[in-house]
């Protein structure tokens, strides 16, 4: 099991195929995951794309893009662990200290943050939801 996982689901009034656009950017890839290489393990077309990442934390990710009676689900998820230091593939478990705890809180939510930050900006960039109200 992964020491890092998050599942997010954001519904958006946001196109389709501007969410698809969204998700296949690659120079959005560096802010969801920070000193990560990034490999595309399966592009989905308009369902979304799978990846596999290496670098400063080494597992998976997935967004999947689900259309919904007045919007787009679009559900995140991240499962990684902490790099050894010196290594980009080599997983490292956390002590289950206090410490050890901290750090895996601080990784999380870093990258929690970094995704919802991300997908928040693609609803206020696209102004998709004052035109759906309007």
């Amino acid at each position: 099991m992964a020491s890092v996982e998050i599942v997010d689901e954001t519904v958006l009034r946001v196109p389709r195929d501007v969410v698809v656009a969204f998700i296949a950017d690659r120079s959005r890839w560096a802010t969801w995951w920070p000193g990560a290489e990034v490999t595309v393990v399966a592009d989905l077309g308009a369902e979304g794309m799978r990846w596999t990442l290496a670098g400063t934390i080494v597992g998976a990710s997935e967004v999947r893009v689900t259309v919904l009676d007045g919007g787009i689900m679009v559900r995140y998820q991240l499962r990684a662990d902490p790099v050894v230091p010196g290594t980009r593939r080599v997983a490292r478990r956390l002590p289950a200290s206090p410490h050890g705890r901290r750090e895996l809180e601080s990784l999380r939510l870093r990258h929690a943050m970094a995704w919802k930050r991300s997908v928040w900006s693609l609803r206020e960039d696209s102004g998709a939801d004052e035109r759906a109200r309007a």
